[in-house]
């Protein structure tokens, strides 16, 4: 944000300077060239003067020492031109006639008047000042006082006034520029503490709070509004995790004595009806038990840890061999590249791949599963691939939704649970759990998550 507002506020400086500045530079331009034009003038017209009395006696000699000395002296050349347009005298030979602002303005000094007297040189433009002052008045012009300035001087005065300039409106604005950037970083702390502590409860410090004492008082509103919220999330958060200790107390140990109970019945149990009424009871009690032990597990996710980097290669080294007592005849395939760091989802990374690679033995149908893994556009990718039966499309989307089971599925022990708590770890780390069909059939569960950068 910070940089946002300076962003703003510095074109606004630029653009006043140079309001201010471009007109101060078209005047500058204005002066000196005016300037100079007026002191060739007042040169052409002393040597008019002087024309007029050596054509008027016949006597030229005078006239061409005075243009020649004036020439060494300055570096500006000057020549007399006849009405018929030869050059009587001149400092230089040849004189350069063709030259289009001097024929512009001889044919105006033969009409008896002057030129442009508006000659505006740029600091680009590599061009000579032309003066043509008339020797005679009106109808009675006998010749024309030319006089042909470089420039380059006139240039460099006016570049040099141009850096003045610039220089002059720099300072300010580097000034300006100076004081706002700690004026809007006070002005912005606020804003930044707020960043600061939404960052942090967003990472599960429900104890971070913002400040609500500095900045203006509509930033202090939204703090306070926004630490209210934290303590009536944390005051929630608390009473479900209470909760979830008395639940997990309370009904353990009943549902533990039910089973027992339901266990010493067998031998009190006959005829093949009872006995299957006792053993469909013990079953349901292991489902409560599982279903109890999940509920819990989903009901922790909000106060897991954040993500944390983990290597990949440890963590299968310790799951592996679990994955392959479990598969039993069928054959498991595991192929990751070595080296992989992934940011592990709360409740570990380890977890989520034992109940995809576990569905994929016990639901699949199949014969072989795969657990393979790979980096792509800066995430690590690992993928439970089997050649079971699959889902479909609709299967696919439904599967992560809490308490969902495929139709065929229904008569194998489980909860519906253990996809959704996966997608929800995975999310919660910035991942992603994507369920994809595989080729020719199967089902490909892809986590996708982050790289650790630290």
């Amino acid at each position: 944000m910070l940089r946002r507002l300076l962003v703003l506020i510095v074109p606004l400086l630029v653009a006043l300077v140079a309001a201010l500045g471009v007109p101060l530079a078209f005047a500058v331009v204005q002066r000196e060239s005016q300037e100079t034009y007026l002191d060739r003038l007042g040169d052409a017209s002393r040597f008019a003067s002087l024309a007029e009395n050596a054509l008027a006696s016949d006597r030229l000699t005078a006239l061409r020492e005075e243009l020649l000395r004036y020439d060494r002296l300055y570096g500006i050349s000057a020549a007399l031109v006849g009405t018929d347009g030869t050059v009587l005298e001149s400092s230089r030979r040849p004189f350069p006639l063709t030259d289009p602002n001097v024929e512009v303005g001889l044919e105006a000094a033969f009409g008896g008047y002057r030129g442009e007297t508006d000659q505006s040189v740029w600091p680009w433009e590599e061009v000579d000042l032309v003066v043509v002052e008339p020797v005679g008045r009106d109808s009675e012009v006998v010749a024309a006082v030319v006089t042909i300035s470089p420039t380059g001087g006139l240039r460099s005065a006016i570049l040099r006034q141009w850096g003045v300039l610039a220089l002059i409106g720099l300072v300010p604005m580097l000034g300006v520029v100076a004081v706002a950037w700690p004026m809007s970083r006070w002005v912005l702390r606020p804003v930044r503490t707020l960043d600061e502590a939404t960052a942090a409860v967003a990472g599960g410090r429900l104890d971070a709070r913002a400040d609500e004492l500095g900045g203006p008082p509509e930033l202090r509103r939204l703090a306070a509004s926004f630490n209210a919220m934290v303590d009536v999330v944390g005051r929630a958060l608390r009473r479900q995790r209470a909760f979830v200790a008395d639940a997990s107390h309370q009904l353990r140990n009943p549902l533990a004595s039910l089973r027992l109970a339901v266990d010493n019945l067998a031998p009190h149990v006959t005829g093949d009806a009872g006995r299957e009424a006792q053993r469909i009871a013990v079953d349901e009690a292991e489902e409560m038990g599982r279903v109890l032990d999940t509920l819990l597990a989903a009901t922790r996710l909000d106060s897991a840890s954040a993500a944390e980097p983990v290597d990949v290669d440890n963590l299968l080294a310790t799951h592996v061999p679990g994955w392959r007592a479990l598969a039993g005849d069928l054959r498991l395939e595991v192929a990751v590249p070595p080296g992989l760091r992934a940011l592990e989802p709360p409740g570990g990374l380890g977890s989520v791949l034992d109940e995809l690679v576990g569905n994929a033995i016990r639901l699949s149908g199949g014969t072989h599963v795969k657990v393979w893994g790979r980096t792509t556009d800066g995430h690590v990718e690992l993928h439970v691939t089997d050649n079971g039966t699959g889902l479909t499309d609709d299967e696919r989307a439904e599967a992560v939704s809490r308490f969902w089971r495929a139709p065929r599925h229904q008569n194998i022990a489980g909860t519906g649970l253990g996809l959704a708590i996966c997608a929800e770890l995975i999310e919660s780390a910035g991942g992603e759990l994507d369920l994809r069909p595989a080729e020719p059939h199967g089902l490909d569960a892809v986590v996708r998550l982050g790289t650790n950068t630290a």
